[in-house]
């Protein structure tokens, strides 16, 4: 099976989870996705996250974070930039979610960043989503 949008794959991975209560998400792994995994919880938008190394592929899986009263963390999920319409952004122009209420997750030559570390470390990049 090839993904054209691994990152579109996991976001939709994570929503679905989320729409019928689940603990755990599973999905192929990649280096993107586990990056965007840290930063996920580095936020405090999931509890954690482990690599299944099966010498493929592996298999990554996030065990997702609700409140006390069962309302997830993650209230929302939007992909920025898509295959046929990349989204990039300078340093100085990062874009906020939701007033600094969500996290933009940025693809940049240091890595994978949220928006505030980027704008810390003076980078830009291609914007891959919103995370709030």
């Amino acid at each position: 099976m090839s993904l054209t949008d691994p990152i579109a794959d996991m976001l939709t991975r994570i929503r679905n989870a989320l729409l019928v209560k689940k603990k755990d998400v599973t999905m192929p792994s990649s280096r993107l996705k586990v990056e965007v995994a840290k930063i996920l919880k580095e936020e405090g938008y999931i509890k954690n996250f482990k690599v299944i190394d099966d010498n493929k592929q592996g298999s990554l899986i996030l065990t997702l974070k609700y409140t006390e009263n069962n309302r997830s963390v993650i209230t929302g999920l939007q992909k920025i930039s898509k295959p046929g319409c990349r989204i990039y952004c300078k340093r100085d122009a990062i874009p906020k979610v939701l007033d600094g209420l969500g996290i933009a997750i940025v693809s940049t030559s240091q890595g994978i960043v949220a928006g505030k570390k980027g704008e810390e470390r003076g980078v830009g990049g291609e914007v891959l989503c919103y995370i709030w």
